[in-house]
C-alpha cells in the first residue's frame, strides 16, 4: 500500500487509514478532488487513458494492476451464459498417454476436469473434481501433508483477481469469491490486497511428497486453444533425483 512518506508528501497528522487520502491521490495524478470522488462514486463511468494511466502512476501499480485498472473502466455487453466446461478428446488422450508425468487440466474457475493417475499421486490438489481455491482456503486439513508455499497461494488469488476484472458478472466467479470471502480470513487478507496477475508459462517448484519425500519439478502450462482451459504438466530434469522418486512414486516401490 502507498503512503504518504512513498510518495514524499507530509503525513499531515494521525490517520484514520493507512494509505493515501483521497485529495492526496487526486493531487498527485494532476486532477481535481471532485472528480476523482466522482470516480470513486462511480459517478463518472469513462474516465480518458490517459487519467487512468495518471492514476496508476499516482498509486505505483505494476503492468498487471494498471491492465486491470483499465479493464474495469472499460464497459463491456453483457455476454451469453457460460457452457459447462468439456476438456476436448484429444487432451484427455494425450494426458492419459503420460503414466509417469503428473499431468492436470485446470478449468477458469480453479477446477481440476481431468487428471492422470500420476497427478493424482503427486498431490491430492491435482485430483479430478477439486477446486483448487476452494482446497486451499476452505479445506487445509486435507493438505496438511502436501503444503502450499504462500507464494503459490498469492499467486493463485492475483490471477483470480485479474480473472474478475474481465468478467466481473459472471455469477459464478461471485459465487466463488463469496464463498472463500465468507469461509477463509486468509483469503480475505489477500484479495484486499488487490495484487493482479495471471500467471502463465512454468517454472521450478518444490513439492514435500509424504511417500518418497522432496520432489523438485519442472512445471509447464499450457493455453488449450479455443478455451478457457489450462494444462498443467510437471516433469523432472533426466537422470535426477526427484526422476527416480517421482518414478517409485507413479510406478510403486519396486520400481
Amino acid at each position: 500500500m502507498v503512503g504518504p512518506d512513498d510518495v514524499g508528501l507530509p503525513p499531515h497528522g494521525r490517520r484514520r487509514v493507512p494509505g493515501l487520502r483521497r485529495e492526496e491521490v487526486a493531487l498527485l495524478a494532476q486532477i481535481s478532488a471532485d472528480y476523482y470522488l466522482r470516480l470513486e462514486q462511480g459517478r463518472d463511468r469513462h474516465p480518458s487513458a490517459q487519467v487512468l494511466d495518471a492514476l496508476a502512476r499516482a498509486l505505483r501499480l505494476d503492468g498487471d494492476a494498471t491492465a486491470h485498472l483499465h479493464r474495469l473502466a472499460r464497459s463491456a455487453p453483457p455476454r451469453p451464459p457460460r457452457q459447462p466446461e468439456r476438456v476436448p478428446v484429444g487432451i484427455r488422450q494425450l494426458v492419459d498417454s503420460w503414466p509417469d508425468t503428473p499431468a492436470f487440466v485446470q478449468g477458469r474457475y480453479a477446477d481440476v476436469l481431468y487428471a492422470n493417475s500420476a497427478a493424482t499421486a503427486l498431490s491430492p490438489l491435482f485430483a479430478a473434481g477439486v477446486n483448487v481455491l476452494r482446497a486451499i482456503f476452505l479445506d487445509p486439513a486435507s493438505l496438511r501433508d502436501y503444503p502450499v508455499t504462500e507464494n503459490i497461494v498469492a499467486n493463485a488469488v492475483a490471477s483470480l483477481r485479474a480473472l474478475v476484472a474481465v468478467d466481473a458478472d459472471d455469477p459464478r466467479l461471485t459465487e466463488l469469491v463469496a464463498e472463500l470471502s465468507s469461509g477463509s480470513e486468509r483469503f480475505r487478507r489477500l484479495w484486499d490486497r488487490y495484487d493482479v496477475g495471471v500467471r502463465s508459462g512454468g517454472g521450478v517448484r518444490t513439492l514435500r511428497h509424504p511417500r518418497v519425500g522432496e520432489l523438485r519439478l519442472r512445471y509447464e502450462k499450457l493455453q488449450i486453444s479455443g478455451t478457457s482451459q489450462t494444462l498443467v504438466v510437471y516433469h523432472a530434469d533426466p537422470g535426477s533425483p526427484s526422476e527416480q522418486a517421482l518414478r517409485r512414486l507413479t510406478r510403486g516401490p519396486g520400481s
